[in-house]
């Protein structure tokens, strides 16, 4: 493995940092980015290791969520409750340019990881996606409706179905991010 080519991969996720995202940091001042997310979560998945299957690898869900969303720096992030039809052709023309640019076994190991949380069927990837969808639910509660508000006519079921992958990850946040939603209609940050 040459280390020039290494070296292109770990400088073409530096573009990471400048792919916005829609979920507002907590203090409010501007949307994260998808390297924060990816950080934040991944960091999450440590403090959470509680709330995982008995059968997942904490290290594995890790590395899979910091991989999940390198694919964005060509693909763009799309936000969870817009529906782009080619989301999944573009990502995936993403993921063979990205990966690729990463030579030898290691670029096969982390593009696997990545398809591992695309299909989302194994325990680590079970967890990992259940994250991925239970932080920007917090921070939407947190921050007042967040990203929430500038989906017109979003409404608590279209938010459900889009994060229900959090009860086959973890059924003890499950749980919690249904007490969540109840709260932001109450609040009136989603239609019921």
């Amino acid at each position: 493995m040459s280390l020039d080519e290494t070296l292109t991969f770990v400088l073409e996720l530096d573009r990471l940092k400048s792919v916005e995202r829609r979920t507002p940091l907590l203090d409010g001042s501007r949307c994260e980015n998808d390297a924060e997310h990816s950080w934040h979560v991944a960091t999450a998945a440590l403090a959470l290791a509680d709330y995982a299957p008995a059968d997942a690898s904490l290290p594995r869900v890790v590395s899979m969520l910091l991989v999940h969303d390198i694919v964005e720096i060509d693909a763009g992030d799309t936000p969870l409750y817009d529906h782009h039809g080619d989301q999944e052709a573009r990502e995936q023309r993403a993921a063979d340019r990205l990966f690729g640019l990463l030579p030898g076994a290691r670029g096969a190991e982390l593009r696997a990881l990545w398809d591992e949380f695309e299909a989302g069927e194994s325990a680590d990837a079970r967890f990992a996606r259940a994250l991925d969808r239970f932080l920007p639910l917090l921070h939407d509660i947190r921050t007042g409706g967040g990203s929430w508000l500038r989906t017109p006519g979003l409404t608590v079921d279209a938010v459900r179905d889009r994060v229900a992958v959090i009860e086959r990850g973890s059924p003890e946040l499950w749980a919690y991010a249904q007490d969540v939603l109840d709260e932001a209609v109450a609040r009136g940050y989603l239609a019921a």
